[in-house]
């Protein structure tokens, strides 16, 4: 059985000019591969298929390889007619700069601490028009097995300092990472003490010694939360916290109009791979119609492994169908994230005033003015408040909380009350 496996009818070190000219210029190519990996280290190298790695390869490896975490060799560029060097925008979003990067395109690249080797083929046609494909390339499977391995343990452990991205495109699924800056404080997040407390006691337990408490209480080691409320009472800022003060890789989803069903299996593909991880979903109720059946299949399917924690957020919940939500292993809780109350309107304007601008009439006044007012709406009142008293040395705020609030009332009218159809099956 191993020798006929071994037995190749259509070996590459045979010249198929005459009576196979296509396979041959395939297996030039693969040759001349082989030849510089035996010069770098002789051995019986091989084509080796795996879809898992191959599918993550520009996302996965090139990222690890910018950051230094993936030691390699790069044995040479394959083709003249292709790019032998990169310059690319920089991951950061606050300005526009530009780098000279590494690339995994027309690169023979040798992982020697593996004995694993990655090139990109291109395939030329007549027309001049050509299209890639990745090859893998190694002494057994098993080495390849070992690489892939490592591989998913040094994103996760690199996911677990960064954002992660996924946003979907009409040219499919784009991953885009950035610093995990400016991450909040729980303290900060200004919520009724019951909610905070329930949500931020459900996530630290679901990461607390890889879910021992699960597996104690005999409970499946999923969990979905869904956040809901008006815009700008702070959903945003509450994920952000949690977020920031979870020591598991977390992902954001980004739904489009490009969303459909090769997104869903792509993103939770991903996200399997990380677990225990957080997989963010924020405004779900934009969810394309003809994706949704998909979505909640997924969710109800093998796909979702354990120790996935999503948490989903959306502006109208009268678009959410119960089905999203009555069902164990979707979303588990829904958490309403109210206008603030006064009391929390007053502390969080007493946190915003760090010039102490304020006295304490002067926030309590502010405080019962601003009722309906949103988190969003109150930086904007700090705001003008600010910049008049810089400008004219005044606290002046009680003509600007009335053109917010006419704002509030109008946006409430106009847009909370539509119904623009529901996420449900």
């Amino acid at each position: 059985m191993d020798n006929q496996q071994s037995f190749t009818l259509l070996p590459i070190e045979k010249l198929f000019n005459d009576s196979h000219p296509n396979f041959e210029n395939y297996a030039f190519v693969m040759r001349k591969v082989i030849e510089r990996l035996n010069a770098r280290k002789m051995q019986d190298w091989k084509i080796i298929q795996a879809e898992e790695l191959i599918s993550h390869a520009e996302s996965v490896i090139d990222e690890l390889m910018k950051k230094g975490k993936l030691h390699f060799e790069s044995l040479g560029h394959i083709y003249g007619t292709r790019p032998s060097g990169k310059v690319e925008k920089t991951e950061s979003d606050r300005a526009f700069e530009l780098r000279v990067s590494e690339t995994i395109e027309n690169q023979l690249l040798y992982f020697p601490e593996y004995e694993v080797a990655f090139a990109q083929f291109l395939y030329y046609v007549d027309s001049g028009t050509t299209w890639p494909e990745h090859h893998i390339i190694a002494p057994t499977p098993a080495k390849v097995l070992n690489f892939i391995n490592d591989v998913n343990r040094l994103q996760r452990e690199l996911m677990k300092t960064t954002i992660t991205y996924l946003v979907d495109t009409d040219s499919g699924v784009v991953k885009k990472s950035f610093a995990q800056d400016n991450t909040i404080d729980r303290a900060d997040v200004f919520l009724e003490e019951t909610i905070k407390n329930d949500i931020y006691r459900s996530v630290d337990e679901f990461f607390k010694n890889d879910g021992n408490f699960y597996k104690e209480y005999g409970l499946p080691y999923k969990r979905g939360i869904l956040l809901h409320g008006a815009p700008g009472n702070g959903k945003t800022t509450l994920v952000r916290s949690i977020t920031g003060s979870t020591s598991a890789p977390v992902i954001y989803w980004q739904i489009t109009e490009h969303t459909g069903s090769y997104s869903v299996e792509e993103v939770f593909n991903t996200v399997a791979r990380m677990a225990p991880a957080i997989l963010v979903i924020e405004d779900i109720d934009s969810m394309p119609e003809h994706t949704r059946s998909t979505f909640l299949n997924t969710l109800d399917g093998a796909r979702v492994r354990d120790g996935l924690f999503i948490i989903g957020t959306t502006n109208y919940p009268e678009r959410i169908d119960p089905a999203l939500i009555n069902r164990a292993g979707r979303f588990d809780s829904t958490y309403e994230i109210p206008s603030p109350t006064a009391e929390v309107r007053r502390a969080y304007l007493k946190q915003l005033d760090i010039k102490n601008l304020f006295n304490d009439e002067q926030l309590d006044d502010m405080a019962n003015r601003t009722r309906g007012l949103s988190i969003s709406q109150l930086n904007e009142l700090y705001m003008s408040i600010a910049i008049s008293f810089h400008y004219d040395g005044m606290i002046v705020y009680q003509r600007r909380i009335e053109d917010l609030q006419k704002q509030h009332r109008r946006s409430s009218k106009g847009e909370w009350d539509q119904n623009g159809g529901s996420i449900g099956f």
